[in-house]
């Protein structure tokens, strides 16, 4: 196995993952409420559910009073997590889905598999492994999970998995960006600006895919932003950032200036080729020069999707200094498989 990690001045390329396993810090599975049909009120942490029946998860539906359904159904539980996580990255796992899903956390979606629409794409022979935005829990409290599903025949609903919160050390505490980034479709450089006015654009999760958020089927141009405060006291380290994988070739900007990419550009003229980038993880080097230190910076991602899922899809989305990097990848492997493929090892019950 390798591991190649090559720094050239703005581009660090590494095929590499935490080689410590996951953490079970919440046990999801057992009884949850469910019920068949389709609202999107059930998404609401607030919404009663009292009267909803209960089955178990990981299970198909069929074997639990519901034989020959088909369509949508939506499951729901409650769960606490200590405020002592809150410097771990969380992940959601939900094992097998059969054959879509959109999840929610406390009202906020966070990721999803799978299309129900006139591109309809199965996903349920995909593992459902969610990085979980902080921004989305309630520490110490109460926490509501709500998972639609559509099953188009078959088997369906949350059927296989040890259902569960994990947590991870991670390799980029210094600042978590998972969360709402701001979007629009389409494409001009100008939005790189650091100074744009972006309060018009509208709020997608990241990592997820844009197909899942209100944009099915677009393929070609689309632009993240989002400001983050980088703090006086790492004034001098190297940092590094981390943008996951992206669907498929990507230019990044910081305060405007361009720090680096992945694939070609015009993306309509390199089709092809970039469509081999869509399931490499993307770790820059950020310049110290562009980066304003005690005060708020923006970071923007150029994407250009080829064919299919879209979007910046995959954590881990993050920044860390470069002494924090190098030390937690001691504790790294050397892979030549992709971060996904990594969670799906570690997660083979």
């Amino acid at each position: 196995m390798k591991m190649h990690i090559w720094i050239a001045f703005t581009m660090i390329t590494a095929q590499t993952v935490l080689a410590v396993s996951p953490k079970r810090e919440v046990n999801l599975r057992g009884k949850w409420r469910f019920e068949v049909g389709d609202n999107m009120e059930y998404a609401d942490p607030e919404y009663d559910d009292s009267s909803w029946e209960k089955i178990r998860v990981p299970d198909q539906w069929e074997d639990q009073g519901f034989p020959g359904y088909d369509g949508y159904a939506w499951y729901r539980t409650t769960f606490k997590i200590s405020d002592q996580k809150k410097d771990r990255t969380l992940l959601l796992y939900l094992g097998y889905i059969d054959d879509v899903d959109q999840v929610y956390l406390n009202g906020h979606y966070i990721n999803g598999r799978g299309t129900n629409d006139e591109n309809y794409v199965s996903a349920y022979k995909l593992r459902r492994i969610y990085q979980i935005p902080a921004q989305f829990l309630n520490f110490d409290g109460k926490n509501v999970l709500a998972v639609r599903v559509y099953d188009e025949w078959g088997d369906g609903g949350i059927v296989s998995g040890k259902v569960g919160i994990y947590s991870q050390k991670s390799a980029y505490t210094t600042i978590d960006l998972a969360g709402h980034w701001k979007f629009h479709e389409g494409d001009d450089l100008l939005w790189a600006a650091g100074d744009l006015d972006d309060r018009d654009w509208e709020s997608l999760v990241v990592p997820a895919i844009w197909e899942s958020q209100g944009h099915p089927g677009l393929d070609g141009y689309g632009w993240y932003r989002i400001k983050t405060h980088i703090p006086g006291s790492i004034s001098g380290e190297q940092l590094i950032l981390f943008i996951g994988a992206i669907d498929d070739a990507d230019e990044v900007y910081i305060n405007g200036q361009k720090i680096s990419s992945k694939g070609r550009f015009p993306g309509e003229d390199f089709r092809e080729y970039n469509q081999r980038f869509y399931n490499h993880e993307r770790l820059y080097y950020i310049p110290g020069d562009v980066i304003r230190y005690g005060a708020e910076n923006t970071i923007a991602v150029r994407v250009f999707d080829s064919g299919g899922d879209g979007g910046i899809y995959r954590g881990p989305v993050g920044i860390t200094t470069r002494k924090e990097f190098s030390k937690f990848r001691k504790t790294y492997r050397r892979n030549d498989n992709d971060f996904s493929d990594f969670l799906e090892d570690i997660f083979d019950f």
